[in-house]
């Protein structure tokens, strides 16, 4: 007599060994490439014309460009923020320069930085970029007065790197800072990053910020019209590097929760905070509430801008840079 309970049973359970085969080798069956075509050398030439730079950091190769006479006895360090790059300080460049060598360079994942895939400290995390930042100043700063000036998330950063060396710095400029709201994946999460079947599909999943990133730029502005052809190459160029979504995808696993926002009130350079009155992206009431917190900062507030006062009120973010470490 036929046991159809036991045929069952065998289906269900090579039904099931069958499942599990597929989700382990079927991810790997899907083709991952990259968009991207160009050098990152040949990349930057195509907007920087000549003015990029690149220097060995952290263990790989920095893009940056400067402004302004290297004999200055002010370094200026300009960090950006999410999805931009060096890029977003074209129109400051030159007038931070009057007062200053100003060193602006590209942070890993973005702009024409070296994307590594291999390294000895994670140059995505946030730790690799406090020690790029530490390396960059030992390169360009001995015996200079420093000011490290962040954006956004590259805000975080400079808030970070400020809190523990503080005897390096002369001051502190912070706009639109991504300081009071963590960065990156939670970190119960991060494991799932890590299973070889997600890792391959990882630069696939993240390369939708290759249309998603310019709704962002559009939302930073408080006048859209103001986004020109030059800013949306600015932000798209990097795209054409060959690997930029791998690059991407490392940045996104990588530990990036700085926890700065429980030790604001231990900065104590002189420190400016700069917002635009209508920021949607890191609210103009928190960047307030950071000047708030950090003892004897000065607040400017731009009308009529939103999350990037350098490219939508490049002018009025300059004065106020400029006036802030001409007192200091």
């Amino acid at each position: 007599m036929i046991n159809v309970d036991l045929i069952m049973r065998k289906r269900l359970r090579i039904a099931g060994l069958a499942l599990l085969a597929l989700l382990a080798v079927g991810p790997f069956l899907v083709p991952v490439s990259t968009s991207g075509t160009l050098t990152k050398e040949q990349a930057a030439e195509e907007i920087w014309d000549g003015q990029s730079r690149w220097i060995e950091l952290a263990g790989h190769d920095v893009h940056y460009a400067t402004a302004g006479d290297p004999s200055s006895q002010k370094l200026i360090v300009l960090l950006h923020g999410f999805g931009a790059s060096a890029y977003s300080y074209k129109d400051v460049l030159e007038p931070l320069g009057e007062i200053g060598f100003v060193v602006a360079y590209d942070r890993a994942a973005f702009g024409f930085t070296e994307r590594p895939t291999s390294w000895e400290t994670n140059p995505y995390g946030t730790p690799g970029q406090i020690e790029l930042i530490d390396e960059l100043i030992a390169a360009f700063g001995e015996g200079k007065d420093v000011y490290l000036l962040g954006h956004s998330a590259g805000g975080a950063i400079a808030a970070s790197y400020a809190v523990d060396h503080q005897d390096k710095l002369s001051g502190l400029i912070l706009f639109a800072p991504a300081v009071l709201s963590g960065g990156g994946a939670p970190g119960w999460l991060n494991w799932l990053f890590y299973i070889p079947q997600f890792d391959h599909l990882g630069p696939l999943l993240v390369s939708s910020i290759a249309t998603s990133g310019l709704d962002l730029l559009y939302a930073s502005y408080y006048d859209q019209n103001k986004v020109t052809e030059a800013t949306l190459a600015g932000y798209t160029q990097p795209l054409k590097i060959a690997g930029w979504e791998r690059a991407f995808w490392e940045f996104n696993r990588a530990p990036r929760d700085t926890g700065v926002s429980e030790r604001l009130s231990e900065i104590s350079v002189p420190t400016l905070v700069v917002t635009g009155d209508s920021d949607v992206v890191v609210d103009t009431a928190d960047s307030v509430e950071v000047a708030g917190i950090i003892a004897g900062s000065e607040l400017v507030v731009i009308p009529r801008t939103g999350h990037l006062p350098n490219e939508e009120s490049p002018a009025e973010f300059a004065s106020a840079v400029v006036s802030f470490i001409a007192r200091h």
